[in-house]
């Protein structure tokens, strides 16, 4: 809670100072907190939500980035018994090193986006996704699941904000208004939650084809690319045809040997690579993984509705830190190029770090990338000499073994 004589507004700048990053990306230019973050918790503070802040679990908080919200909920408003979702991975494990580093006797607790994280909720602290699917289903879950007299107080910064949010938001909530701007952020406010009867079935996973592939695409609404085959991801598809990888030790891309026997899709997303790769080497382990909760449980449905869910373990980790030490004969990746909102190379050259420990020997790496990006230093450096196998008006696709 705010000491006496000390202004809210100061209080939240140096409670905010005390939190990190880390694990997570962090750059002098990447912050653990933003102003929808300072914004969202002076909202909170309206009297009418006072009751919720005091319940124990009757404040939950949904995207937040590194803790601010959470944290800031606990320590500077007295939220008691705080639930928190994050998507991602590195998020959650931020939030909770942060509670750690700052000694936050009442630690947010993390679980997945369902009733175990809403139930009984009355005011949710919402950090606006990119992704209208994944507004679509975060909206649906608060309304099926919490309280009927929940309100959501949902921030962004207004140059990532569009009208098209406020229609998803009143497909469950008969009542949504926004606020005045204030240091480029604004809040959406829904209430009035639409009852089961209203909301219908549940809108995700949502289900794909796409004539590439031999599969159908599972996606939740958080899942990048949803279930649409991204371009890269179809380069890089079109490279296993006409340069197959082999494994680790059997010669180079495209000569003859052994189909690789240990498979990983670093990043996963839906599926499509894992699931590829399964389909076309049927003796092959497959590790599918990610670091977001969304593209993990996206890619187990599209494993097993591909029939190869036996053979393809789906993990959320960061990175390869899943996959033991020199496990795998091919890694394929199609990196993120961004840190939230933020375009940001260094995401991907973590992930491409990372794969030099879980390659066998002799083990390549095929990535897709964006080709003004130019990875190739950072890929050979990591891993070892690189070819290009294909490249169109935007891509590249870079084969490179571990020496």
């Amino acid at each position: 809670m705010t000491e006496p004589g000390t202004t809210f507004e100061d209080a939240v700048s140096a409670f905010f100072g005390g939190l990190s990053r880390e694990p997570d990306l962090d750059a002098p230019e990447l912050l653990p907190f933003d102003a929808t973050d300072r914004l969202l918790l002076d909202a909170a503070r309206d009297p009418r939500f006072a009751g919720a802040l005091r319940a124990d679990g009757g404040t939950v908080v949904i995207g937040d980035r590194h803790g601010a919200l959470a944290l800031g909920a606990a320590q500077l408003l007295g939220a008691t018994g705080v639930r928190v979702h994050q998507d991602p991975l590195l998020g959650e494990r931020a939030l909770h090193a942060n509670a750690a580093r700052l000694g936050v006797a009442d630690a947010p607790i993390s679980l997945p986006l369902g009733p175990g994280l809403l139930r009984g909720a009355t005011l949710v602290l919402l950090q606006l996704p990119r992704g209208l699917d994944a507004l679509d289903e975060i909206a649906y879950a608060i309304a099926r699941w919490a309280d009927p007299s929940v309100v959501v107080l949902a921030g962004g910064r207004v140059k990532h904000m569009t009208l098209a949010m406020n229609e998803v938001l009143q497909r469950s909530f008969a009542e949504v208004s926004a606020g005045l701007a204030r240091q480029k952020s604004r809040i959406l406010t829904a209430s009035a939650a639409r009852t089961a009867e209203e909301l219908g079935d549940p809108r995700f996973p949502v289900w794909g084809e796409d004539p590439d592939l031999g599969f159908r695409l599972a996606a939740f609404g958080a899942a990048f690319g949803g279930t649409k085959l991204d371009r890269g991801t179809r380069l890089l598809l079109d490279t296993l045809r006409t340069a197959p990888p082999r494994a680790a030790g059997s010669g180079a891309a495209g000569s003859s040997g052994q189909d690789p026997a240990r498979v990983v899709d670093l990043g996963c997303g839906t599926g499509t690579l894992a699931v590829s790769a399964a389909l076309a080497w049927p003796d092959a382990e497959v590790i599918a993984t990610d670091q977001s909760a969304a593209a993990v449980a996206s890619t187990e449905l599209t494993a097993e509705a591909a029939g190869v869910a036996d053979r393809v373990e789906t993990v959320r980790a960061d990175g390869c830190e899943a996959v033991p030490d020199g496990w795998a004969d091919l890694i394929l990746l199609n990196p993120p190029f961004h840190s939230g909102s933020t375009v940001h190379t260094a995401v991907a050259h973590r992930l491409i770090r990372s794969c030099a420990r879980a390659l066998a020997q002799g083990g390549e790496l095929r990535i897709v990338f964006n080709s003004p990006l130019g990875y190739r230093p950072t890929v050979e450096r990591a891993i070892g000499p690189a070819e290009q196998l294909a490249r169109d008006r935007t891509f590249t696709v870079l084969s490179a073994r571990r020496a």
